[in-house]
């Protein structure tokens, strides 16, 4: 496809969205699995349900767009995918914490990678008047943000950095 306009662009990065929610969500369930802290267990089940509310949502959007949403394959979260298995899910670890710290380590990677595509999906929808499509991305950058938080704080004010050294 020939990027011709804002909309050509914008459409391609909510099919490329799409891709990499599909990915993390795997990725996300199995850490959530694999946590040893409760805390951080929850936050990555509750991260794993935001990335399918997400998907379904941005489904929504491309469909009103007359789009499909699996159009694109997001290279990008396949390599962050690929270093969360192979960092966490795969590594051996001497304790618990050391694990749940690597496994922080690689869920906010994925997700910073998620707030910058929301972010420009966002813009991109404001610019070309999507009031609607903009409302829509902007609650789930703001979820996406909440989540990034909890785990900072489940890292540093839950103790999971301190018991990890």
């Amino acid at each position: 496809m020939t990027m011709n306009s804002l909309k050509d662009v914008y459409l391609d990065q909510l099919q490329d969205l799409y891709s990499a929610c599909k990915q993390s969500l795997d990725a996300t369930t199995k850490l959530g699995r694999a946590a040893g802290d409760k805390d951080l267990s929850e936050a990555l089940i509750d991260g794993a349900q935001g990335i399918s509310s997400g998907m379904e949502k941005i489904a929504n959007l491309c469909s009103d767009h007359g789009i499909d949403p699996t159009g694109e394959h997001c290279k990008g979260m396949e390599g962050l995918v690929a270093e969360a298995h192979a960092h966490a899910l795969d590594e051996k670890f001497g304790s618990d914490e050391v694990r749940d710290a690597m496994i922080i380590t690689q869920y906010q990677r994925m997700v910073h990678y998620a707030m910058a595509g929301y972010g420009c999906v966002v813009a991109f929808a404001n610019r070309l008047g999507f009031d609607g499509d903009a409302a829509v991305l902007q609650e789930m950058l703001d979820q996406t943000y909440d989540g990034d938080r909890r785990m900072t704080h489940i890292a540093t004010q839950g103790g999971i950095n301190a018991e990890a050294a």
